[in-house]
């Protein structure tokens, strides 16, 4: 009978060798199915990857407060309002993501939508152009201004703060100028993009089908992605939990529409703002210029040794910036029926770059979600919305803003060095 072998040494160079965090995550998936999956977020989320926790946290606690001091805010007429109010600052707030994913910074958001609603207006209502032509005109003025933002950037090596800066007292002249002496100009109330902002509801059938839809669709991408990944050899999501987290998505979208429904419904353009969203979300993510984005944010030097164009992504981003800017200018024209000499003024761009900050994305760059600003322009309007209801003044909002928003930073940057302390900077 033959002794028992010895077991193999392991070097102590292997032994100090530490795992990285991620592939500890991956190994406790595959090890224990669900539990491992919920072990391991839970252990990112004490090393400090919150994720969108935070403002989801914050969020919940702030309609319960305001419901508790005016039932009237969880109202069905009140949320359809709300929804729609958030819609040009929310689409603001998206490009703003793009940049601050970058680490650069766009100060001049306000005044490009202001711009853009100036040349919508006059186009349509002065020169008597097509509506969509002069819609597709307001666009490519973000087009141009984010080329030469970019074009600066590359050249130049300006500050993006400086770039932006200057462009805002710049394209608050252009708005001047364009809009001329008539100050304001009105759009015509039976206008196809008046009514598509302000009238144009979805049939309450068709709201559920999209709530029940969405999820699905999200569910049958996670299942392919993982057969993707377990022929590649990598570690996938369980089934089950996937299946949890598509019914809680299913749940919540469900109720929402059930609330709206009661009232006039699901705006088309709240529809078209959750879209776009959705969209940028898959495209930061799943796509080369995604990865690229998020690359250069975290380390510029080691994204350009890596192969990255960095300047073209610097410009594209920019350009992008821009043209979501000017998206929402023409989201608020519409909605007010209206362009004027203050559009795009007062708080407009403070609070763009609130939403984004306060919706999880990192003033340090490489860190966000396009559901940063979807999330972000919630808690600010919600706080805007909840207070107003309680007829309290507008100093008191700022204050209140402003707080939220220095609040967000301090999370931010408390989980960032949590990270780098648990190696997942």
């Amino acid at each position: 009978m033959s002794s028992p072998q010895p077991p193999v040494p392991t070097s102590s160079t292997d032994a100090a060798t530490p795992v990285p965090s991620d592939l500890q995550d991956e190994r406790l998936i595959a090890s224990r199915g669900v539990g491992g999956w919920v072990s391991s977020t839970w252990e990112r989320v004490k090393s400090g990857d919150l994720g969108s926790l935070p403002v989801v946290v914050g969020l919940i606690l702030i309609w319960g407060v305001f419901y508790a001091l005016n039932p009237a805010f969880l109202s069905s007429r009140n949320l359809v309002n709300l929804t729609t109010q958030m819609v040009p600052i929310g689409t603001l707030a998206l490009g703003v993501v793009l940049v601050l994913l970058l680490g650069e910074i766009d100060l001049s958001i306000g005044s490009m939508s202001g711009l853009s609603g100036a040349v919508l207006t006059v186009l349509f209502v002065n020169q008597g152009m097509n509506i969509w032509v002069a819609v597709v005109a307001a666009l490519a003025t973000g087009v141009v201004v984010g080329l030469v933002y970019g074009l600066i950037f590359n050249r130049f090596g300006v500050p993006s703060f400086v770039i932006s800066l200057a462009g805002l007292l710049a394209l608050l002249g252009f708005q001047l100028r364009v809009l001329g002496s008539e100050g304001t100009i009105n759009i015509p109330f039976e206008s196809s993009l008046v009514q598509f902002a302000s009238q144009k509801f979805f049939a309450d059938w068709f709201s559920y089908v999209i709530a029940v839809g969405v999820p699905m669709v999200y569910l049958l991408v996670r299942v392919v992605t993982n057969r993707r990944r377990a022929a590649a050899g990598l570690s996938a999501q369980p089934i089950a939990a996937m299946a949890i987290r598509s019914g809680l998505l299913a749940l919540l979208l469900v109720v929402a529409v059930y609330v709206l429904n009661r009232d006039r419904g699901l705006s088309y353009m709240v529809a078209l703002f959750l879209a776009l969203v959705v969209i940028m979300d898959l495209v930061i993510r799943r796509t080369t210029w995604g990865r690229s984005v998020l690359a250069i944010g975290g380390n510029v030097e080691a994204a350009r040794r890596a192969g990255i164009n960095v300047k073209r992504v610097y410009l594209t981003v920019f350009v992008l910036c821009s043209t979501f800017a000017a998206l929402g200018g023409i989201f608020a024209a519409a909605r007010l029926a209206s362009a004027n000499q203050s559009s795009g003024g007062a708080d407009t761009n403070l609070n763009a770059i609130a939403a984004a900050v306060i919706g999880g994305t990192s003033l340090f760059g490489g860190r966000g979600s396009a559901y940063s600003a979807l999330l972000g322009i919630l808690v600010i309007y919600s706080i805007s919305n909840g207070l107003a209801l309680l007829s309290v003044s507008a100093d008191v909002r700022y204050v209140v803003t402003g707080a939220v928003l220095l609040l967000a930073v301090i999370i931010d940057s408390l989980s960032r060095r949590s990270r780098a302390a648990h190696g997942r900077a």
